[in-house]
């Protein structure tokens, strides 16, 4: 899994990896990883060359015969039917930029501000949009050389593509607006010159090229996707850990079980949970108890985070063909011209809703488990809120509140922004997606499940600590009547999972900064180093 914290950490000079060609065509969810992070460079390929100049010689043509062509020889939206003639097509374009830069709220990070001028650089090289290859290549060098725009993350509805951000992103081409160089905010043309870059005069059909298109919501989609399918995993690992903490029993995960529902999700969740509780001591310790079967968090573990792992995947098909998908308007064809919708955001709003929700269910259960874990009426014998003289010392009672206020507010912000529509540019552009706004509460769960993991991680391996007696300066082991499990050892993935966990943080004998203990937990999780490790210990998950 890729970390996306503050660019600072992530940012190299000198990138590891060869230069990315681009075509239109064959761009990854890795690609866009890679780049935004600063580990790539990017170019354009000889195939791009050409149809980006086939493109323009056919605007080019329109031009020379004065056609009427929206877009080129027109003005925009509700001004459709305006005819612009050639020789004002230069000061259009600057026009353009300038009326539709009207974005606010705080800028998109770094790394999503990078995907999205590569996202755009990409549709532009596909050869559909008419635009000048000094222009995809001015995008490539501010690209290459850490010269990005700072783009106000509020103000798209979502159709006629992100208009308003991508505004923000096409003024420092031309010297305009504002941009991040090495650190500090320049105005456009400073950055560039800083950067030992020229700006481009902008020509017929190129404003609009550059702003029509879907990239903002597919960028942040696309790093908030990379996040999540990592924490499919990462959410089977921990609930393994809470399982084994609080007693519970594999046998939900019996491949039998899931062969006559076979959903692809369900059945990779519950064999990444056999295989993580594999050649586990503790669980046999009391696989003859009186437990007939475990509450739904543990046991319908492989539905619920399968259910989500399917819904996540779904997002990544879709979101994969727009990485390639030539999204503004008109289109240029050999034929003619073609105005039509392929700018509307759809595709990505209802996806990224759907992976809003999938994130928002893997906290949701991750939440409950913690519950359990801390509940003396549900823990199977352990202290109340996992902390010894209690009392005197609160252990985890508030983190589980935190928990349960991040899963609350995951709630709200998962009802679908795609179901909202508000007619923009005098009823001309009368149903838009809201795709952007969702994109950017995908990322917002995102964060606060990582959270809730993190605190179930915390939880789970105080458990574990308490169940076995590993913990310093006691040994007493905390189980039912009846139950031997002191000096017993976890599953394999489990056992490696919580001495990860006890590398970074300490055992809480009595009350500390629980925070900073969440905050680290947070970054094992964000940073990717848990998986890794299990992972190294018991091969790759599912």
């Amino acid at each position: 899994m890729l970390p996306f914290l503050e660019w600072e950490r992530l940012y190299v000079n000198k990138p590891n990896e060869e230069t990315l060609l681009i075509d239109g065509n064959g761009l990854s969810l890795d690609d866009v990883s890679s780049v935004a992070s600063g580990k790539r460079q990017v170019d354009l390929s000889e195939q791009a060359v050409r149809q980006i100049a086939e493109s323009r010689k056919i605007v080019e043509e329109l031009l020379a015969n004065r056609s009427v062509v929206y877009g080129i020889t027109t003005g925009f939206g509700k001004f459709k039917d305006v005819y612009i003639p050639p020789e004002d097509s230069v000061k259009l374009q600057k026009n353009f930029l300038l009326s539709h830069a009207v974005g606010v709220g705080p800028a998109l990070s770094v790394p999503e501000t990078r995907a999205t001028m590569l996202l755009r650089a990409n549709a532009l090289a596909k050869g559909f949009s008419g635009v000048r290859k000094r222009v995809v290549r001015l995008l490539l060098d501010m690209l290459n050389q850490g010269v990005h725009p700072v783009i106000p993350e509020q103000g798209s509805v979502g159709a006629s593509g992100d208009l308003a951000p991508l505004a923000h992103l096409a003024l420092v081409l031309i010297g305009e607006g504002e941009a991040d160089y090495k650190g500090k905010v320049y105005d456009g043309r400073e950055a560039l010159t800083r950067a030992g870059l020229k700006p481009v005069i902008l020509q017929a059909k190129e404003g609009l090229a550059l702003t029509n298109g879907t990239q903002v919501m597919t960028a942040i989609g696309s790093l908030v996707l990379r996040d999540a399918l990592a924490l499919t995993k990462v959410a089977d690992i921990i609930g393994a850990m809470t399982l084994e903490a609080l007693l519970g029993t594999k046998k939900a995960f019996d491949s039998q079980v899931h062969s006559i529902r076979p959903h692809s999700g369900q059945v990779a969740s519950a064999s990444n949970l056999r295989l993580l509780l594999s050649d586990s001591d503790l669980m046999e310790s009391h696989k003859n108890c009186g437990m007939v079967q475990d509450a739904y968090s543990l046991r319908c573990m492989p539905q619920v985070h399968g259910a989500s792992r399917q819904a996540i995947e779904h997002a990544r098909e879709v979101i994969e063909v727009e990485l390639n998908s030539a999204t503004d308007n008109p289109l240029i064809f050999e034929s003619g011209v073609i105005s039509a919708g392929n700018f509307h955001g759809q595709p990505i709003a209802l996806v990224v809703d759907y992976l809003s929700i999938a994130l928002a269910e893997l906290a949701n259960i991750s939440e409950r488990r913690t519950e359990r874990l801390v509940n003396p009426s549900l823990s199977n014998g352990l202290p109340p809120f996992l902390i010894l003289n209690g009392g005197l010392n609160s252990g985890f009672m508030i983190a589980q509140y935190t928990a349960a206020a991040l899963v609350s507010e995951n709630k709200s912000l998962a009802h679908p922004a795609s179901v909202d529509s508000i007619p923009t540019s005098a009823n001309q552009e009368d149903h838009v997606s809201m795709g952007t706004i969702g994109a950017r509460k995908s990322r917002a769960i995102l964060k606060n499940l990582k959270y809730v993991l993190a605190i179930e991680l915390l939880c789970a391996a105080q458990g574990l600590d308490l169940r076995t007696g590993r913990y310093k300066n006691g040994g007493q082991a905390f189980a039912p009547e009846g139950i031997e499990s002191k000096g017993q050892t976890p599953g394999r993935g489990v056992d490696a999972a919580y001495e990860f966990v006890r590398k970074n943080i300490g055992y809480l004998s009595k009350d500390r900064l629980i925070k900073n203990d969440i905050e680290m937990a947070f970054r094992l999780i964000d940073q990717g180093d848990f998986l890794h490790h299990v992972e190294s210990k018991v091969g790759e998950l599912s």
